[in-house]
């Protein structure tokens, strides 16, 4: 008898929920997260190029790893994140490494009727990827609405195309599609130092706020 094999739609739907991202937490089932600040975000601050400091929303958070790298260097910073195990694992570390950036406990897609407009930068780490492909336009829309005139996004994308997620995968295409309607492009390119098994799949991308 010949073996079945589920397809693609056959597949229960991952559970995205903020119960789930808890779970994940609570059982140590983390892998996005590095245990230290993403090394290309490492070398953009240390570079030439660096963006001047600013007021920071941080996307998908998780346990604030990059969001203290840009507390570190005199950024204002407000993580979200919906897991609470998350939110007090941040707020522990900024507390011993006494840098003051806040963490709160949210679902990202409630934020623009409380900080709209409040931010000069939004950070992109692992949130789009971990997000329902169905609501990245409506991600794009949330960070536009988080942004003051000519904020940015600062984003380090993993675009990568294996199956399933999250992570989900995406392609350099579908990113300008999404983005390059509502923003323009001030740096697209490869990420010179990811990690290991992410190599040759994460773009460091900043775009600013398409004046209207």
């Amino acid at each position: 008898m010949a073996k079945f094999e589920p397809t693609m739609s056959d597949r229960p739907s991952p559970d995205l929920s903020a119960a789930a991202w808890e779970q994940r937490y609570q059982n140590g089932q983390t892998g996005w997260d590095l245990g230290a600040p993403a090394p290309p975000l490492v070398q953009l601050l240390a570079g030439a190029q660096a963006p001047r400091p600013g007021r920071m929303a941080v996307l998908g958070a998780g346990r604030g790893h990059d969001a203290l790298l840009f507390a570190a260097h005199r950024f204002d910073v407000v993580g979200f994140d919906l897991a609470p195990s998350a939110i007090a694992a941040a707020q522990q570390a900024a507390q011993s490494q006494q840098l003051p950036a806040q963490f709160l406990q949210r679902d990202i897609f409630t934020l623009g009727t409380e900080f709209a407009a409040q931010f000069d930068y939004v950070l992109e780490h692992t949130c789009f990827c971990a997000i329902d492909p169905e609501l990245r336009p409506a991600y794009v829309q949330l960070i536009k609405t988080l942004l003051r005139s000519r904020g940015e996004l600062l984003a380090l994308f993993w675009a990568h195309q294996k199956s399933g997620g999250p992570p989900f995968g995406t392609t350099v295409a579908a990113l300008r599609q999404l983005f390059e309607p509502n923003f323009v492009q001030v740096l697209f390119e490869p990420a010179t130092n990811s990690i290991p098994s992410r190599r040759g799949e994460e773009y460091l991308v900043r775009y600013q706020v398409r004046e209207e």
